[in-house]
């Protein structure tokens, strides 16, 4: 038994299953009290959404938060996100232009402003226009020569951000920062959003067993050995998960 790194989505992958949530909250305090593991939220969430859910379901204080579907990082008592991590985000990212152009789509449908931000626009888009529009917007940002990242799940979120903006590249900074190897890293998802955790590296995955059809579908695309797919749901999947890979 030793430390750890720990990075799981919150909806529909840590929680879902009321019971089996406490039963992984308690090992996982027990097992960062007494090896220092770390846990890291990485969330589509913004950080007002993620705090409710927090007082909801009771959810153990984590080390990091990672929000907005990457773009974001918190620490515990701190009320602005990480300014290294912004920095790195600057980079060859032009919002308005970006914006302008989605915006010609009337088929993408903006989210509530707390759901937009600095390195984060998101649409509602439903799934048959999205195979239509969504290489058309992508063509249109490569003539114009953006480095954008179309992040689309659950059928229905499209999130447009910069380049390196997601939750694996945010996973893989916090990873250096705390000196945790790619083999003592285990990542958990359910949707789209968290394909990047599961392909950054070759940091352990658990694909719950409840995961929405795009990440199945690109999961049995790009098989690897270093990834379990669950058949318990939520909570209960991660349990599993973290068995098979002898975390806990």
């Amino acid at each position: 038994m030793k430390q750890f790194l720990f990075v799981t989505d919150l909806d529909n992958t840590l929680v879902g299953d009321d019971e089996a949530l406490a039963v992984l909250n308690q090992k996982l305090s027990k097992h960062r009290q007494a090896y220092g593991t770390k846990i890291v939220y990485a969330t589509g969430r913004s950080r007002a959404l993620y705090q409710e859910l927090q007082k909801e379901k009771q959810l153990i204080e984590p080390d990091a938060l990672v929000a907005a579907v990457g773009t974001e990082i918190y620490y515990p008592d701190t009320e602005n996100p990480n300014s290294e991590w912004e920095e790195t985000l600057c980079q060859g990212w032009h919002r308005e232009t970006v914006f302008a152009i989605a915006a010609q789509f009337s088929a993408l449908v903006p989210q509530p402003a707390s759901e937009q931000s600095l390195f984060k626009i998101s649409f509602f888009i439903e799934k048959e226009a999205a195979f239509e529009i969504l290489p058309k917007l992508e063509k249109l940002f490569q003539e114009k020569g953006l480095r954008v990242q179309m992040i689309y799940s659950s059928e229905r979120d499209l999130d447009l951000l910069p380049e390196r903006a997601n939750k694996g590249f945010a996973m893989q900074f916090l990873r250096s920062k705390w000196g945790i190897s790619s083999t003592h890293t285990v990542v958990c998802g359910d949707s789209g959003n968290d394909i990047a955790l599961f392909s950054v590296g070759d940091e352990r995955g658990i694909i719950v067993g409840n995961a929405q059809p795009e990440l199945l579908h690109w999961h049995n695309a790009n098989p690897a050995p270093h990834r379990y797919l669950a058949k318990a749901h939520f909570a209960a999947g991660i349990l599993e998960g973290l068995k098979y890979f002898g975390f806990l």
